[in-house]
């Protein structure tokens, strides 16, 4: 060993053991703030399927290569990380001695070869990455990107490190050809080659480019150590635990879609009939009332921006960010930790946990951040403003993106549920919307003998669950199916195709009560929970006797869809259900339907959040409407998992917008621009948000918003439709 080798060895040492140190520290910290949170032993089932899932999407990159250029050059990337970590590890042999490397692999020329690949590929990925994050920096001319709100320079600094490092992999190897000490071939490294064909002969020259290498690594642990919050970096690590410990591994989707999580209080769902707001957690009003694993989520945010450039809210203007109220909730916990982690912290009932000799030793910082509400103004010094809660569709579109299964919809109802069950807080207009359902059973306070008014009109008879002996499927009308006179007409069409198919059915007329979801995404669990045991105990006897598979309903509302096929589970009512899309497609394809005209002038069509990306119902209603139209459908920009909100999900329908763009114009437009005539929808809410924005256009003589069912009906029958006719306003 020479003189340059001692030395090399020893600043090699020297660094490491400081990097290491703040490194171990650093995972300390970051475990003792996630388990700070709530209990979530759900969390631990299915172990075989978690780690399946979490294989699948970290190495097959499955979410990243939905944005396929970005998705694969960090595919190289990540896997550059991982295998040329083992040329980190040789870099130690090589500061020792320049003729070093690693024991056993380090001379198989296929581990030559292998690395050289992936040096060069993760080269060429982290460059198309940083020209990616340069070209939509948030300063370029054009405006706002998904990097807005972003702590740049930690993306730009993590990017600069990975480039050096592979950089410094091949200066490293080109010594190693130069001293004529190199053990793999030109075939197999010709990089390393050419690169060493420019290099001067200087036997100390691997050592001292070994060390530079252990420099960049161990400047980069050192720095992410110091910054704890640093998604952009950690993520590298936590991407795989959070994604094993997503809500449900088995759905091909993200883990925040379909159902909400049931309100939970120290680990278990909250019962009403038992629960005590002083024993229990209704909802979440301090960060530390989030489960672990949302405090896994937002220590492991990347801060990429996905969710934020696929955000309906923050496309229009409002002030809602998923991934700035994810990062919000971040800095807070962490900032607010050491007063958690010194026993501080407030009971349910507002007290104080920590005694006045605790306080008097806190960080003063600490106890600050301690004192800010988790929901607030600036004025008042909130984390999270409650335009921002407000704003929230709950399409899911955040968490269809993210690429490490953060869940903001379930966190975003959390906080809405602390806010409306306890702080009776949340916008005003809402509250007649819940005084309805608490009192009529139904968001538009209707009375409840005009619910089968619908059926007047007819030309054959809809019956009554009870009247006939059997019957195939249960005709769930829905709230707006029986009250709203647009979605009427796709009840009126509905039942048409069903009686035209010969297909036996049911409704529930006035024993049918509004499914709850509207309360529930407000964050009203129990004005849910009421409406929900009532329609279960209601179906139950319905079905008396049947077996699940045999408990069939169909529902024209994708709202009611949801919340019957994925939220009665939780409360006793296991049904098959089915959207009237999916059924009227299997009518079709088996003949029972027949269209006869195509339906002309050119149809597009949007995908209802909760029906689509939700529940990923794609290909039926495009199936039903190339049927009707007998031809090619046209298709907008955004569409399928990457569908644009109407603007009426999470209970914004009885919310009025009063910031940024509205979002149901922001949507019209883009269904406009495809020329297409009729704007065909599978939702109620949907029918009725473009419709308005339609006419807010001043475009309702050009375009037609009208749903999938009434196109097919006047395919299936050209003639005047019962389902299409008008119906009385009604009264309410």
């Amino acid at each position: 060993m020479g003189s340059v080798q001692i030395v090399t060895t020893i600043l090699a040492a020297a660094i490491t053991a400081v990097a290491v140190w703040l490194a171990v520290r650093a995972v300390m910290k970051m475990t003792a703030v996630i388990r700070l949170g709530q209990p979530a032993p759900e969390r631990f089932t299915d172990k075989g399927a978690r780690a399946k899932t979490m294989l699948v999407e970290t190495a097959g990159h499955t979410r990243m290569l939905k944005w396929s250029v970005v998705g694969a050059a960090h595919w190289f990337v990540m896997v550059g990380f991982i295998v040329l970590s083992l040329l980190v590890l040789e870099a130690y042999f090589e500061v020792v001695t320049p003729t070093g490397g690693l024991p056993i692999i380090g001379h198989w020329t296929i581990f030559g070869l292998a690395t050289e690949v992936i040096g060069v590929l993760g080269l060429v990925g982290i460059l198309v990455l940083m020209a990616i994050r340069l070209r939509n920096r948030p300063t370029r001319p054009g405006g706002r990107s998904r990097f807005t709100g972003s702590t740049m320079w930690q993306g730009y600094f993590v990017e600069w490190i990975v480039l050096l490092v592979l950089i410094f992999g091949f200066v490293i190897r080109g010594f190693k050809v130069a001293t004529d000490h190199f053990e793999y071939p030109v075939w197999a490294t010709p990089v390393s080659h050419a690169v060493g064909a420019v290099l001067p002969d200087w036997q100390d020259g691997a050592s001292v480019a070994a060390l530079i290498k252990i420099v960049i690594s161990m400047t980069w642990l050192i720095v992410i150590s110091l910054n704890v919050t640093m998604g952009v970096a950690w993520h590298r690590f936590l991407a795989f635990p959070n994604i094993f410990f997503k809500r449900e591994p088995a759905k091909p989707a993200g883990s925040g879609l379909g159902a909400l999580r049931p309100m939970m209080s120290d680990g278990k769902p909250l019962d009403f009939e038992e629960a005590d707001p002083e024993k229990d957690q209704f909802g979440v009003a301090q960060v530390e009332q989030f489960s672990w694993k949302g405090l896994l989520d937002f220590s492991t945010c990347t801060e990429c921006g996905r969710c934020q450039s696929q955000c309906p809210a923050w496309n229009t203007g409002k002030p809602l960010s998923p991934k700035l109220l994810v990062l919000s909730l971040r800095d807070h916990a962490y900032a607010k930790a050491p007063y958690l982690l010194a026993g501080g912290g407030k009971d349910l009932t507002g007290e104080e946990k920590a005694t006045a000799a605790q306080l008097a030793h806190m960080d003063v910082l600490a106890l600050a951040e301690a004192e800010r509400p988790l929901i607030g103004t600036a004025e008042e010094g909130g984390v999270i403003d409650p335009d921002v809660l407000w704003s929230c569709t709950t399409c899911g579109a955040c968490v269809e993106q993210c690429p490490v299964d953060i869940e903001h919809v379930d966190h975003i109802v959390d906080m809405r549920r602390y806010q409306v069950l306890i702080e009776s807080s949340f916008p005003s207009e809402a509250g007649v919307m819940l005084r309805n359902l608490e009192n009529k059973g139904n968001p538009w306070g209707a009375p409840q003998n005009t619910r089968e008014d619908w059926t007047k009109g007819l030309d054959f008879e809809v019956p009554r669950v009870g009247e006939v002996e059997d019957f195939e499927y249960l005709f769930w009308v829905g709230c707006a199916g029986a009250f709203e006179d647009r979605a009427k007409k796709t009840t009126r069409a509905v039942a048409t195709l069903l009686n035209e198919a010969g297909v036996t059915f049911a409704i529930l007329g006035e024993g049918e009560t509004c499914s709850g979801d509207p309360a529930r995404r407000i964050g009203n669990e129990f004005v849910f929970q009421m409406l929900a045991q009532q329609n279960v105990e209601t179906l139950n006897e319905a079905f008396e006797g049947r077996e699940k598979a045999k408990r069939k309903i169909v529902a024209t509302c994708p709202h009611c869809f949801n919340t019957l096929g994925n939220e009665y589970g939780q409360l006793g009512g296991e049904f098959e259900v089915v959207h009237h899309t999916q059924l009227l497609a299997h009518l079709v394809s088996t003949g029972k339907l027949t269209p006869v005209q195509p339906v002309d002038g050119g149809v597009t069509y949007h995908d209802p959040c909760y029906l689509g990306r939700h529940n990923r119902v794609f290909a039926a209603p495009r199936e039903v409407l190339g049927d009707a139209i007998q031809g090619e459908l046209t298709e907008m920009p955004r569409n399928s998992e990457r569908s644009f909100c109407c603007g009426a999900g999470g209970a914004r329908m009885w919310m009025e917008e009063k910031i940024g763009k509205r979002i149901n114009v922001d949507r019209v437009e883009e269904a406009m621009a495809t020329g297409a005539k009729t704007v065909a929808v599978g939702c109620p809410f949907c029918s009725t948000m473009l419709n308005d924005g339609v006419n807010g256009k001043g475009a309702g003589e050009q375009v037609e918003v009208i749903d999938v069912a009434s196109v097919l009906l006047r395919s299936v029958k050209p003639e005047a439709a019962p389902g299409e006719k008008e119906t009385a306003p009604v009264a309410g």
